[in-house]
């Protein structure tokens, strides 16, 4: 249940016979879910849109074998989805995993979206190499209430079960807790990679991060799932799940993990503090502009992990593509996709004409108006004072590289000074100003 549905890199967990099997006595109930049920193309079908884009699915046999029983008796699945809300926003990153989520739904299965209230008290300490400080219980509730919000411009709200884990791990009590705990060894807790880093590290380890993944665990028993999803960093709290569950004689969930999604840059994992992000609550025009700003390479993975058209329509696409059609005009559709579903087809509309604006040299409708006093003034204060650019060294690179205009005019001079009157400003292909000098 990673902190903010953050996905943070970790070396891949080795899967251990015990994490699959569990318990030597229940294989042959394991073995009935594998045989009993027929495999349909519907089946199949919905395995598909399963592993689609997906890192891993463990394991798969049981999963398929629950979709076909799910099919036979007409009996949906429950899917599980557990957001600590360490922060109150989210990127369109850490929607891959909510993505996955909407396609199950679509499928006609029970998506439970469960805040992790509870659990945000502890701290996830995956992927951590020091102990996280916990949440206070009015962080929590300050963040949870734009979480779901957010969550709702992917998943359908109206077929989304809301759970808090604070319901069923509160009344477990002290008594409760112990008893949870010794369903579990110290040492296959310490198998977990972060976990046996920082004990050979010699970095401390609190005992209440022990308790994570044991209370995320426990969600998967009382909310009785049959899939949990996460991102790679979540596997072994994920496991957990299936080890507890068949501790308390529940068939045990299957896992699905989805991978990091690179950011505009395409190198490095989409995160806020690599500024090559697009938050979902991003202005349409800036978030449209940003999507046609990615690598034709890059468009093709982001379509699998981002877009809700089908596999077939997007390698259909990609061979037109390949055929000679301009790879901008599959871009152009990803980016009004992106921009419909967190704002509408209207602004995605209206974000396109601005674009196109913007590219022939026009200056957009919206642009910012800025007033400013000390005319005159030199071109680089300008740009830093009216926001157009961080510091005034950055702002001469800029006109020393040609992204400068002052009333369509490109800057070449950077001494050059502006006396008092109104001008468009603007700098790049994205960023203008009506600037009032006095």
């Amino acid at each position: 249940m990673g902190p903010d549905i953050k996905m943070r890199d970790q070396r891949k967990l080795t899967i251990l016979p015990w994490m699959l099997t569990l318990h030597p006595e229940k294989t042959l109930m394991n073995q009935a879910l594998v045989t009993k049920f027929p495999v349909t193309d519907k089946t199949r079908e919905a395995m598909a849109v399963s592993l689609r884009g997906c890192e891993e699915l463990i394991p798969e046999a049981d999963w398929l074998q629950k979709l076909a029983k799910s099919e036979a008796t007409g009996v949906p699945l429950r899917i599980k989805l557990g957001l600590d809300p360490t922060a109150p926003d989210i990127h369109i990153g850490h929607t891959v995993v909510l993505g996955k989520m909407r396609q199950l739904q679509d499928l006609g299965h029970q998506v439970i979206f469960l805040i992790g209230d509870f659990t945000s008290l502890i701290g996830d300490p995956s992927g951590r190499n020091s102990t996280r400080p916990p949440l206070t219980p009015e962080q929590i509730k300050l963040n949870a209430e734009t979480y779901y919000k957010q969550a709702s411009l992917v998943l359908d709200p109206a077929k989304t079960e809301i759970r808090y884990n604070s319901e069923w791990s509160l009344p477990l009590g002290s008594m409760g807790m112990i008893q949870l705990a010794a369903k579990y060894t110290v040492a296959r807790m310490m198998e977990r990679n972060d976990f046996h880093d920082r004990f050979h590290a010699g970095t401390p380890i609190s005992v209440h991060e022990f308790l994570y993944p044991l209370m995320q665990g426990y969600d998967s028993v009382a909310l009785k799932s049959d899939l949990e999803l996460g991102g790679t960093d979540q596997k072994f709290n994920l496991l957990m799940g299936r080890h507890l569950q068949s501790e308390y004689g529940q068939e045990p969930q299957c896992i699905l993990t989805m991978p990091l999604l690179e950011g505009l840059d395409g190198v490095d994992k989409m995160s806020k503090s690599k500024n090559n992000y697009i938050a979902i609550t991003e202005e349409a025009n800036s978030m449209f502009a940003k999507v046609l700003s990615i690598s034709d390479a890059l468009m093709w993975r982001w379509y699998i992990l981002l877009s809700f058209k089908s596999l077939a329509e997007i390698e259909a696409l990609k061979k037109e593509v390949e055929g000679g059609r301009n790879p901008k005009d599959a871009k152009v559709m990803l980016a009004k996709e992106i921009t419909t579903r967190f704002h509408s087809a209207a602004a995605a509309d209206a974000a396109e004409q601005d674009f196109i604006n913007r590219s022939k040299g026009g200056v957009p409708d919206d642009i910012p108006e800025v007033s400013l006093t000390g005319a005159p003034l030199g071109i680089g204060s300008l740009l830093k004072s009216a926001g157009l650019a961080p510091s005034t060294s950055e702002a001469n690179r800029l006109i020393d590289g040609g992204g400068v205009r002052v009333d369509s005019s490109v800057v070449s001079d950077k001494g050059l000074k502006l006396g008092a009157g109104t001008y468009i400003v603007q700098v790049g292909k994205r960023k203008f100003a009506k600037v009032t000098l006095a």
